[in-house]
């Protein structure tokens, strides 16, 4: 038994990298609790395993006093001096107790030790490893699908893709190679559970910077990203440098760049907006590809406005089913309300291009 749980000890280490010190001080700990339900002994039980050996050795702790009340926690201080003359009153001396039956029940117990450390350090090391890539981009391939879950293959791991997070213009097929976003990794009683995305903003915010160099390196930064997966997105840039144009950077040359990221996301469209620091001129860029007259905003709400749009424009502004104009609230955060040039022409807070706003020019 000695050697083979020094083996597995050993394998232990190499193999799953668990260090022999934790196991053998969880082998210690249940090796107490198993004598002391076997041998029905009281609370001063120590187990000490020979690292060296293998063996395991079980010693009862009494305390030296002056008259012994219970024999199996105390030892007399007469008995005491008798084995060594420099035992105090209040000292701990360890007496042997290993039975000779013991070593089936220290095997079993082992067993049991080391399996189900085994499995808590699987847990630790895939929970560890995957919890560096929440909010990362990571290539996986398809296993199953059902009712609740589309399954992903991340490795060494299974990862499960939510009803909300799977585009509604993708089909799921097993063996498909697939970019998923790491939405959270939770460490479950059943072990971790990560959970991925395909709709989520950041997996647009991800393969932007896979493939736009200057957005990888801050040269041209995503301030604020809108989404209706599978359909269209909003993307505001912005950038760090006077001489990079952060819309036709993100675009690339004949629109390679992004349309590499709308193929990945199997036709979803894109619209790559300029942020600024004005509000005003925020707004109006948000509404692309309409034209923009004017934008008010309401004194009794900061974050809401009305936006004036030529006529004919006005569709177009709103788009099909409102989905501009959502879109570009979810952008800005603010909330918008558009409206055509003649429908402001009767509004009394109508705004003139003395105004604050954008001009007509």
């Amino acid at each position: 038994m000695s050697k083979e749980l020094l083996g597995a000890l050993d394998a232990l280490e190499n193999d799953k990298g668990i260090s022999k010190e934790t196991v053998i001080d969880a082998l210690e700990a249940a090796l107490v609790s198993a004598y002391k339900r076997n041998y029905n002994q009281a609370q001063n039980v120590e187990v000490v395993f020979d690292e060296k050996k293998g063996n395991i050795h079980v010693y009862a702790v009494k305390t030296v006093v002056e008259e012994v009340v219970d024999p199996r926690l105390e030892c007399s201080i007469e008995d005491a001096l008798q084995l060594n003359r420099g035992y105090e009153l209040g000292d701990e001396i360890k007496f042997e107790v290993t039975p000779k039956n013991f070593g089936r029940i220290a095997a079993q117990t082992a067993k049991q030790v080391i399996m189900q450390r085994v499995r808590e350090a699987e847990r630790t090391i895939v929970y560890n490893k995957y919890s560096k890539y929440q909010d990362e981009l990571i290539t996986g391939e398809i296993e199953r699908q059902d009712d609740r879950f589309v399954y992903v293959d991340l490795g060494k791991v299974e990862a499960v893709m939510p009803k909300n997070d799977q585009m509604p213009n993708e089909q799921y097929r097993p063996q498909d190679r697939i970019k998923v976003y790491v939405n959270r990794v939770e460490d479950a009683t059943k072990g971790p559970q990560i959970f991925v995305s395909r709709t989520a903003p950041g997996l647009l915010k991800r393969l932007f910077e896979e493939e736009v160099p200057e957005i990888y390196d801050g040269t041209v930064e995503i301030v604020s990203i809108a989404r209706e997966a599978g359909d269209r997105a909003k993307v505001a840039v912005r950038s760090n440098s006077e001489d990079i144009d952060p819309v036709g950077t993100t675009v690339g040359p004949r629109g390679q760049r992004v349309q590499t990221i709308v193929n990945e996301l199997g036709g979803e469209n894109m619209d790559i907006v300029q942020w600024t620091e004005d509000p005003a001129e925020f707004i109006a860029n948000s509404l692309n590809p309409s034209e923009v007259v004017d934008v008010i905003f309401d004194e009794e709400n900061e974050r809401a406005c009305t936006v004036i749009v030529p006529d004919y424009q006005l569709s177009l502004a709103i788009g099909k089913r409102g989905q501009n104009a959502r879109l570009a609230a979810k952008l800005t955060g603010y909330k918008i309300d558009i409206k055509s040039e003649s429908e402001a022409d009767g509004v009394e807070e109508y705004a003139t291009d003395d105004d604050e706003g954008i001009d007509n020019d």
